[in-house]
């Protein structure tokens, strides 16, 4: 019998988006098929140097929930103007371009791991802003 879990979906701990990462994963009628695993940051949270004793937190979630819940896929979802973003910026000039860059390079490092680590398991990376528009990367 096949799992009714679909994937886990790891996002950020920010108020402001969790309406919002409810209403896009509802559109996506993934309602009571995931496992959430909320951090600050999301992906940046569980990459960046700065949050270093997060990531085995994360990857121990991560490793319950596919033997747990047999997920197929992981959704990241970061958003922007993330507070993360502007702790994990080494310039200190914190604007649109930089944390946009921050995001990139978490998605690429994300995906890599995951490759690295579970290479059977989809990697769904995105963007969500304030007005609920997600940017798939």
């Amino acid at each position: 019998m096949k799992s009714k879990f679909k994937a886990m979906v790891l996002s950020c701990i920010d108020p402001r988006f969790q309406h919002l990462v409810y209403n896009y994963l509802k559109k996506k009628k993934l309602t009571g098929k995931y496992s959430a695993f909320t951090i600050a940051g999301a992906a940046i949270g569980v990459t960046h140097d700065k949050f270093k004793k997060w990531h085995k937190t994360f990857y121990d979630n991560l490793e319950t929930s596919i033997q747990l819940h047999k997920i197929e896929k992981l959704i990241v979802i970061n958003h922007k103007d993330c507070g993360a973003a502007k702790i994990a910026d080494s310039k200190k000039k914190f604007n649109s371009t930089n944390e946009k860059k921050i995001h990139k390079d978490s998605f690429s490092k994300i995906k890599k791991q995951i490759k690295k680590r579970y290479p059977k398991l989809k990697v769904e990376l995105n963007l969500i802003s304030l007005d609920g528009k997600v940017t798939k990367f």
